[in-house]
This record gives C-alpha cells, structure tokens and sequence, in this order.
C-alpha cells in the first residue's frame, strides 16, 4: 500500500508542476520518500497512506524522530549536491481513503 501511495503522489505532485528529483532516496541515516523541486524550494515529502483513520490522520505519524531523521537525511542530500545555500522545504502528502492531502511547509526544524 505504501508504494502505490508514493506512486500517487508523485503524480499529484508532478500534476501540480513540481519536478520530480528522487523517489525513495536512502542513505545509511533514513530514506525520504520522494524529493521534488517546486520553483526555487527543493522539497522533502514524507507519504503517508491509509485506509480509514482508526489510527489518526495519516499525517500524524511524522513525529518528533521521524522529523530528526528526515532533517538529518535532507541536510546530507543538499550537502552532497551542493546545494546547502538553496531553500528547503518538508511537505507531507498523506493519502487516505483514495483522497489527497498535500500539506506545504509541514514542519521544520
């Protein structure tokens, strides 16, 4: 289910313009999902996919660890393709039930 989520919202995401850099980027620290260019900002997406909200909004399971993590993985990304002095951005795209939810800017760190 996860794989045809991220599938998703690549598309959602291509489909509202944004160029596709890397889906499931992985390093020795983590893995993001999909990394993505949206005019100047380069985008972090962690997807979250579920099927009913017996677990609470999909996007509710970024937390505090997962954020470290993928703060870590997107500061490694940006060092070794130069690109430290760019803007950055972490986006959630949680898909539940078939409906898309794309959250700019999710949190920070």
């Amino acid at each position: 289910m996860g794989r045809q989520g991220e599938r998703r919202a690549v598309e959602f995401l291509r489909d509202k313009g944004y160029k596709i850099l890397e889906s499931n980027y992985k390093t020795h620290l983590g893995e993001i999902d999909v990394i993505a260019k949206d005019k100047e900002y380069t985008v972090f997406v962690e997807v979250k996919t579920r099927i009913n909200d017996d677990y609470g909004a999909p996007s509710e399971a970024v937390d505090k660890r997962k954020r470290e993590k993928y703060y870590l993985v997107a500061t490694e990304y940006l060092q070794r393709n130069k690109l430290l002095n760019t803007p950055a951005r972490f986006d959630v795209v949680e898909i539940e039930n078939g409906k898309i939810n794309h959250i700019i800017d999710a949190f920070c760190m």
